[in-house]
């Protein structure tokens, strides 16, 4: 009987273990879920709201675009000019400090989320634009070499900088 009894405890509390571990890792992975995946998961809920730098290129490809998420995130934003910051600053204090998402240029982002370990980037690029620099022939090789020691000391006195060089051959 003893031996019945003994086998009996140690199978409840192996079973007990069980459960509660599986139970704690089922609630951590419920916890780091996010409920935002995309541009189309934030336009259709309504907890968190959204927006933009009060001016430029952001606000601009959401007031411009033909996209029925984008035109239905504009609708909203544009619905009551809170949403709207001044600054990306502004931005990302409201994003700290509440249910708030700000939508800005990747660079921007990235360097935002590089910088500070309570950001996350959600989701993919709303559009792919790129920016350039027209110079005459020959004219790149000078612009890099001029400036490289200085991106050089920059990056050696713990700036975050990074430089991204895509050369073209046109004919």
């Amino acid at each position: 009987m003893r031996v019945a009894t003994a086998v009996w405890w140690f199978f409840t509390m192996i079973l007990l273990s069980s459960y509660t571990a599986n139970l704690a890792a089922f609630l951590t992975t419920q916890r780091m879920l996010t409920p935002i995946e995309n541009a189309d998961d934030l336009s259709s809920q309504t907890k968190i709201k959204y927006g933009t730098l009060g001016r430029g290129s952001t606000m601009s490809f959401f007031n411009e675009s033909k996209i029925e998420t984008y035109e239905r995130m504009w609708k909203l934003m544009s619905s009551n000019p809170a949403y709207f910051v001044n600054s990306s600053k502004e931005g990302i204090a409201r994003v700290k400090s509440s249910d708030y998402a700000y939508l800005m240029e990747s660079s921007m982002l990235e360097y935002a989320v590089e910088r500070d370990c309570e950001l996350m980037q959600i989701g993919g690029l709303l559009d792919q634009k790129g920016y350039g620099i027209g110079l005459p022939k020959g004219e790149v090789l000078f612009l890099v070499h001029k400036n490289s020691e200085k991106m050089l000391q920059k990056s050696q006195t713990n700036s975050h900088v990074c430089l991204k060089l895509h050369s073209y051959e046109f004919r």
